[in-house]
């Protein structure tokens, strides 16, 4: 995977999924900011933001980092190979797959530490857009299942090709016209390096 972010040439971050369970809960909650009601003293989403943010920032001034983080921002640099999660991390992250009993709340589970990674990184990057790979064919599995789960308020930004609900960092999708086997045969006869992603199984 690295060797193929390399050759891009384009700046690439690694981040271990564990990470997600070091991000505040106030940046975990939907909307730009917090509901009064559930808690009315509490910081707002975007000051929860700046303050994970900013303890970032200072956190790389005084030399230290967060665990599995491995950037390369020019082409030129060095690669740093990604220092690996704690044990207890990872226990802690199985923990909580384990604890969705079926194979579609795990893949809910993935999906949303995935998107709240990428959202905070770009956020930490300063990166006002995001392109996801979701091709027509994953959108498509995304409705039936938004459908299926009583979820159907949240089809438009959930399939459509932007999604603004993140405020400062608008997730944008250009892939979604374009089915799997049409981006499958495109990389087969251009020579496009894949690399394939493993579906989660329940046991």
């Amino acid at each position: 995977m690295e060797a193929l972010l390399q050759a891009t040439g384009f700046p690439y971050y690694l981040i271990h999924l564990e990470e997600a369970l070091e991000l505040p809960p106030s940046i975990l909650q939907p909307g730009p900011e917090r509901a009064s009601t559930s808690s009315p003293s509490g910081p707002s989403y975007k000051e929860a933001v700046d303050s994970f943010i900013q303890q970032q920032r200072q956190d790389g001034d005084s030399g230290t980092s967060l665990p599995g983080h491995s950037t390369q921002d020019t082409p030129a640099g060095p690669s740093a190979a990604p220092r690996l999660p704690d044990t207890a991390q990872t226990q802690e992250l199985l923990r909580s797959f384990e604890a969705a009993g079926t194979a579609t709340a795990r893949e809910e589970l993935l999906e949303m530490l995935r998107t709240h990674l990428i959202v905070q990184t770009a956020r930490d990057r300063g990166y006002a857009k995001v392109m996801m790979g979701e091709s027509l064919t994953r959108v498509a599995i995304k409705l039936l299942t938004n459908l299926s789960l009583g979820r159907g308020a949240f089809l438009a930004v959930d399939t459509g090709f932007t999604d603004q609900r993140h405020g400062d960092v608008m997730v944008v999708r250009p892939m979604r016209d374009y089915t799997a086997k049409e981006i499958a045969f495109y990389n087969r006869f251009f020579s496009v390096p894949t690399v394939i992603v493993p579906p989660l199984f329940t046991k």
